[in-house]
This record gives structure tokens, sequence and C-alpha cells, in this order.
């Protein structure tokens, strides 16, 4: 049985959702019987906050919903927004301006993230496949820094390469891990073949820490953390009890206090019999 946990904060992809695309039967029920109990369920995602919002209310949370790794932090219920925290416009340009040659030979192609709204150069097979799975639309908008030049108000929440060759994201990450400092830029990959880029305070630690101590007046171990990959490290560590889900990569593993089954073998729920329930 874990201390006085008043807090679970799920990941969705790979954690809450596996293949299916949805939550199991298994993990909802033992979701309710903790909220059942007072301790509060919350979402950190990678995703959009529009791609994010059919899973905060299938678990019925009462709390902001934290997507794009903590850099867009707003409540459904009441439409407030608590947070937003956009990458600084200079460091976009400069993101884009490194990564098109790479796009331009159309070995990835590159999502920005305005106004909870997917922009993209073109809607190419690799956008189309994650625009299903999202279920938004994207919006083809041509050459994305020529966009960010004729705008100039326009705010970039979150920047992601994406490419099939996942050695070559690997190579990015290295590469834009070297040309950036870790307080001028957060770097992270949720899945091997994305490598995303948010404002330095834009990660799933800060993102829980700010609605465990700012929102709900809980300390760190107070709060439950469960989830799947790089991205989810920072609240992993930050909480008293974190769990990465079986297929995490073994540094993700590592970081954690428990392993929990994959999330095929409904992960979730069994990290939740084991601590809360």
């Amino acid at each position: 049985m874990a201390k006085d946990i008043r807090l679970l904060v799920l990941d969705i992809d790979g954690t809450l959702a596996g293949e299916s695309n949805q939550i199991s039967p298994r993990v909802l029920t033992a979701i309710q019987e903790v909220q059942g109990r007072g301790i509060a369920v919350a979402i950190a995602t990678g995703r959009m906050y529009q791609a994010a919002l059919r899973f905060h209310q299938a678990v019925e949370s009462t709390l902001p919903l934290m997507a794009y790794q903590g850099a867009f932090i707003k409540c459904p219920r009441t439409d407030t927004l608590h947070r937003h925290t956009p990458l600084p416009r200079a460091l976009a340009l400069d993101l884009l301006a490194y990564l098109a040659p790479m796009e331009a030979q159309q070995d990835l192609s590159i999502h920005l993230y305005i106004d909870d709204q997917l922009h993209v150069r073109a809607v190419i097979e690799d956008t189309q496949a994650y625009a299903e799975r999202s279920g938004v639309d994207p919006l083809a908008v041509g050459d994305l820094a020529t966009l960010m030049h004729r705008q100039n108000h326009l705010e970039t929440t979150k920047l992601l390469a994406l490419s099939g060759n996942t050695a070559l994201i690997s190579q990015i990450l290295a590469d834009l891990e070297q040309r950036y400092a870790s307080d001028d830029l957060y770097l992270t990959r949720s899945v091997d073949y994305f490598v995303e880029a948010t404002h330095p305070l834009a990660n799933k630690g800060e993102a829980v820490r700010f609605v465990a101590e700012d929102l709900l007046d809980l300390k760190p171990d107070q709060v439950m953390t469960v989830g799947d990959n790089f991205n989810d490290l920072e609240m992993l560590r930050y909480a008293g009890v974190g769990v990465a889900m079986g297929e995490a990569p073994i540094p993700v593993q590592q970081a954690a206090d428990w392993v929990a089954p994959g999330v095929e073998e409904d992960g979730v729920a069994v990290a939740i019999e084991q601590f809360l329930l």
C-alpha cells in the first residue's frame, strides 16, 4: 500500500491506450474505484489538447488537462487556460531552419502546433497516419517558416519532427541536445519516430508539479504518476510513486519506483491495484 496518494496522473499513449487507441474496461474500472476513494485523476500527455480530450472525458477527470508535454494546461470543464508556455519564437524559427534540408529531402515531416491546430507543409503519409490516430485535421499551409514570418503574432506550442527513420530521429535529438542547453529548450521523444521540442518549462514533471502543488496544495509524495517513455521521465522522478509501463525503454524503467505490465496487459489497472486499492 502506498503513502497517502491524493493524485494519480496518467499518460495516454502506451499507458492508458495501446493498439486499440481506447482505454480498456478493466483500466477504466480501476480508475473509477480510485476516484471513489477520493483520489483525483489527471492526464498528462504529449498529445494536442483536442486529441486528448476524449480520454480526459473517459476518465471523468475534474482537473485541468496537461497537453503538449505540459506546455498547455487547460480545464475542459471551465475552459480556464491555466498555463501556456509556447516555444520562444526565435527558437521555433531556428529549429525550422535546421530541419528544412531534411524536410526538403522528404526524410521527415515537421508538425507545428499553433492555437491547438496541427500545421504542416503538406499532408503526407506519415502525417495522415498521425492525424487519424489523433482524430485531428491537419492544416496544410505550405512552408512553415514563411507562415511564421508572415504572421509574427503566432505562438508555437510545440514542434515535432516525425520520421520512419528512427536512426535519423536519434541523430537529430543528439544534434539538438549539443546545440541547445536544457534551460533553453526541452527536447524529448514520446515514441521512437518522434523528436519533440517545447519551452524549457514545458515538461510533464513541471506540469504535474503545478497541478499538484499550485492547484491542489499537495506534496510530491502524495502523487503517483504512470508513463511509458522518455517524455514521462520528469513526472516519474517528481512523484512519490513513479510507475513505468512494461514496454518503457530501460532508462525510463530505471527511473521508476515500480514497473507495471505492458499496456495490452492493463498495466495501469495492475499498478492501481498494487498501490491504491
